[in-house]
């Protein structure tokens, strides 16, 4: 697969949407997950058995997924060297999952997880390199993708892969460290990387995903555009510890539409009224959720993305806790599964495997939403003024106030508010600036 060249703000076609057939399956329910033995570090002491009895508790729930997470480092030790034994263990978890009804999604560049960076020495230190700009390091990585996708691209289990978990964080602040790129060298890193997996498993669902700076953070080199364009789906990260659940409240309409938020805001900037949007990462986490309303939380939160067209899926953080014998965790981390370390369901569990049920016995697409707020980011390509999409901003609070009043708002960019066609392919019939709503 030839990479496209990136897109400069004064080159980007703006495409007008066209009309595309509904998704009318129901949305897909599954979980990130996180082994009980060792967490992520389980790969050093692989152990099937344990895996299958994790996998055994989150099939038990009804759920129909599973997104895994190998650790990049342990993969790939040098550029030039991806540990045979490393895949066979990643195909062995896949067909476990398999066995149990669980289809697989893959991240490869690992990256990011719950605030521990995992990079392989041969980008660090003495070997410093720009993970997105260096083409030595752009050569290993796209070869590590595409030995990830091969090897599982014969499996019909097999979802896709996803480059990386919030791969987008090492590419600016509040990262201490991080290796700068301008959004047209992103653009190119991203082509780059998800044509790797088309390379290695062409057709699944191969994608990539940012956590909310891209949505929210003014001049982020990783912006909306590259989400909504970018690979077979659009994939969002929803977490209300970024200043919704500190501001609004745990139990306000912010904090419960805050995972629909982010699926609308994400259509603003898509050529596709059509194009799939998977809550690929949502949680509930203490003590900004308390432990005694995630339940609640979780249902407020399901229900308001199941009123979404075009979503794909929801995929919960986490399977399972962390064991606290692990040291350094931030403390939301520990408690952020929906099974005990020893497998037992929690609340938060009981009410996702509730709304999986519910789902899929009387699944009904949801209607068109009518109302658009308006997206005014100064430029539809880098978009550098998109903090008004975040938690205090005017999009993001004209957005709640309308939900709060009963409506089911959507979100269009001012460069396409006035264009007929492009409402009209996506059942808008009304256009609301944020300084109108009161």
């Amino acid at each position: 697969m030839t990479a496209a060249q990136p897109l400069s703000p004064a080159t980007a076609p703006h495409p007008r949407p066209t009309a595309s057939r509904p998704r009318a399956a129901p949305p897909r329910f599954g979980v990130n997950y996180t082994p009980t033995a060792g967490w992520f570090h389980h790969w050093l002491d692989f152990d099937l058995d344990a895996v299958r009895a994790d996998l055994d508790s989150i099939a038990a729930l009804g759920l129909d997924h599973v997104r895994v997470f190998p650790l990049w480092p342990l993969f790939q030790p040098n550029r030039t060297l991806i540990r045979p034994r490393a895949v066979e263990q990643l195909v062995d978890l896949a067909d476990a999952a398999g066995e149990r009804g669980l289809d697989v999604a893959v991240d490869g560049l690992q990256g990011h997880l719950s605030s521990f960076d995992f990079q392989p020495s041969w980008t660090q230190t003495w070997h410093r390199r720009n993970i997105f700009t260096d083409p030595d390091v752009l050569d290993g990585q796209a070869e590590y993708l595409r030995t990830l996708a091969a090897a599982l691209a014969d499996r019909p289990h097999f979802l896709g892969m996803t480059v990386g978990n919030e791969v987008n964080q090492f590419s600016g602040e509040p990262h201490p460290d991080p290796d700068r790129a301008t959004p047209g060298q992103v653009e190119a890193w991203l082509h780059r990387m998800v044509g790797a997996c088309e390379q290695g498993a062409p057709g699944r669902l191969h994608l990539h995903a940012s956590y909310d700076a891209a949505w929210y953070l003014d001049e982020h080199p990783f912006t909306p555009w590259h989400s909504a364009r970018i690979g077979a789906a659009t994939a969002v990260h929803s977490w209300v510890f970024n200043g919704t659940a500190q501001r609004y409240g745990a139990r306000s309409t912010a904090a419960d539409q805050h995972a629909a938020y982010l699926v609308e805001l994400s259509k603003a900037w898509a050529p596709d009224p059509h194009r799939p949007v998977w809550l690929q990462e949502v949680g509930a986490p203490a003590p900004h959720i308390a432990a005694e309303d995630a339940a609640r939380f979780t249902g407020a939160t399901v229900e308001a993305v199941l009123d979404c067209p075009d979503l794909w899926g929801v995929t919960w953080w986490c399977s399972h806790d962390v064991d606290r014998a692990l040291a350094d965790f931030p403390e939301l981390e520990y408690s952020l599964g929906i099974l005990t370390t020893d497998r037992r369901v929690k609340p938060v569990g009981a009410r996702l495997a509730a709304a999986v049920t519910a789902v899929r016995e009387g699944w009904r697409s949801p209607a068109p939403r009518t109302t658009a707020v308006v997206v005014a980011t100064g430029d539809e390509v880098t978009a550098p003024k998109r903090s008004v999409c975040g938690p205090g901003g005017s999009v993001f609070e004209a957005f709640m106030r309308l939900a709060e009043d009963g409506a089911r708002p959507t979100a269009v960019l001012a460069e396409h508010a006035g264009d007929p066609a492009h409402l009209s392919a996506r059942g808008i019939t009304e256009v609301v600036h944020p300084d109108d709503v009161r």
